[in-house]
C-alpha cells in the first residue's frame, strides 16, 4: 500500500469520527470533497467505499445506508453521550480542579464526540457559580501520588491551611510530611490520600489540594499497610474526611432519618426497631467536632444513647458553644 494510501484512509477515518454519528451521516461524495477541499487528497467513490470496507474489517462500526448515493455514518465510540455528559459535569463541579483546568479538560471530553453531539453538550453543560481552588498543582499531584502508590514508595511534601487572611500557613512547623499512600478518594469534591502518617504514626488522611508543591516520591518503601485495615470502613467511620479517634456510637433515631442514615452509613448499617417512632442504629465512627455537628444537624431527630464519655464530650461542646455565644451566660452547665 503506498504512503497516499495510509494518508487518504486515516483523514476519512478522521472525517468520519468528527462529522457523523447515530444520526448525522456523509454521503459518498460528501467524503470525496471533504478530502479534495480541506485535505488535497482526490478519492474515487470506489475508493471510500473500499477504505470503509476495511474500516469494517479492522473493527470499526461503520453504518451504511443505501441510496443514490451510499451514506455513511460512524456508530462505534468510546464513551456514549450520556457517559460524557456525567464526565464534564463531574469536572465541572469538582473543587481540586481550578477553573481553566475545568474548562479545558471539558472541551477535550467533548471533542470525543462528534461535532453535532459536540455542540450538544456544550449547551447541557451547567457552569456553577461555585468555589473552585486556585492550586494550579493538583492534578500533578494526583499524578505523583498514584504513581508513588504503583511503585510502593513514600512521599515527602508541605501542608498548608489558609488563615483568616488567606494566606498560606504550613503545617508541621514547615517540615516535610513523611507518608505512605495507599488510596486516593475522591470525597465531598475534593481528593484525600489516605495513607501511613510517620509523624502521626498511624493511618491519616491529607487534601491533595492542600500540598504546597507536587510531592516527592522517595526511594524508600513505603510502610505495610496494617493488616486487616478496609479503605471503605475508614472512609464510612469519618464525616467530611476529617481523622480522629474512632468510637462504636449508638444513636437513637426517628424513623424519618433513616435515609439520611442508609446515605451516610450504608444500608448495612445493623439498626434495630425500638417502637414505631423511633429505631437505633450502631456505627463506628470519627468522634470528632464534624461528628457531632452533625447530630445537631437533626434538631434532636438523632441522639447519641453511648458511650457516656461520647454524650459528655457532645454536651459539653454545646456548652462551649452557647456560652462563646453570649458572653454573659453565667450558667455553662444549663444545659441539660
Amino acid at each position: 500500500m503506498r504512503n497516499g494510501d495510509n494518508l487518504r484512509q486515516l483523514h476519512l477515518l478522521k472525517i468520519l469520527y468528527e462529522r457523523t454519528d447515530e444520526n448525522h451521516s456523509l454521503s459518498t461524495n460528501e467524503l470525496a470533497t471533504i478530502l479534495n477541499n480541506e485535505y488535497g487528497i482526490s478519492a474515487h467513490r470506489i475508493t471510500i467505499k473500499s477504505d470503509i470496507v476495511s474500516f469494517r474489517k479492522f473493527g470499526i462500526e461503520i453504518e451504511e445506508e443505501r441510496k443514490s448515493q451510499n451514506h455513511y455514518r460512524l456508530i462505534s465510540r468510546t464513551f456514549a453521550v450520556s457517559e460524557l455528559k456525567v464526565l464534564i459535569d463531574a469536572i465541572q463541579s469538582a473543587k481540586f480542579i481550578t477553573a481553566s483546568q475545568s474548562a479545558e479538560l471539558s472541551k477535550r471530553i467533548a471533542s470525543l464526540a462528534s461535532c453535532h453531539e459536540e455542540e450538544a453538550l456544550k449547551r447541557h453543560i451547567i457552569a456553577e457559580e461555585r468555589y473552585k481552588t486556585s492550586n494550579t498543582q493538583s492534578l500533578y499531584t494526583v499524578d505523583a501520588i498514584n504513581t508513588a502508590i504503583n511503585r510502593g514508595k513514600k512521599i515527602s511534601f508541605k501542608y498548608f491551611r489558609y488563615s483568616p487572611s488567606r494566606r498560606r500557613t504550613l503545617k508541621n512547623n514547615g517540615e516535610a510530611y513523611s507518608f505512605s499512600p495507599y488510596y486516593l478518594v475522591w470525597n465531598g469534591d475534593y481528593y484525600y490520600v489516605i495513607g501511613y502518617s510517620d509523624k502521626h504514626n498511624g493511618i491519616v488522611s491529607f487534601r491533595v489540594d492542600r500540598f504546597l508543591e507536587v510531592p516527592i516520591i522517595l526511594k524508600d518503601d513505603a510502610t505495610s499497610m496494617p493488616k486487616g485495615f478496609n479503605v471503605n470502613d475508614y472512609i464510612n467511620s469519618m464525616l467530611n474526611m476529617f481523622s480522629s479517634e474512632r468510637s462504636e456510637v449508638e444513636l437513637i433515631c426517628s424513623n424519618d432519618t433513616i435515609d439520611a442514615i442508609y446515605d451516610k452509613f450504608g444500608t448495612k448499617v445493623p439498626t434495630k426497631v425500638i417502637d414505631k417512632e423511633l429505631f437505633s442504629v450502631r456505627v463506628n465512627v470519627a468522634v470528632n467536632h464534624i461528628f457531632f455537628s452533625w447530630v445537631f444537624g437533626f434538631c434532636g431527630k438523632v441522639r447519641i444513647a453511648g458511650p457516656e464519655d461520647v454524650q459528655k464530650r457532645y454536651i459539653l461542646m454545646l456548652r462551649e458553644a452557647i456560652h462563646k455565644n453570649d458572653p454573659h451566660d453565667n450558667d455553662p452547665d444549663g444545659l441539660d
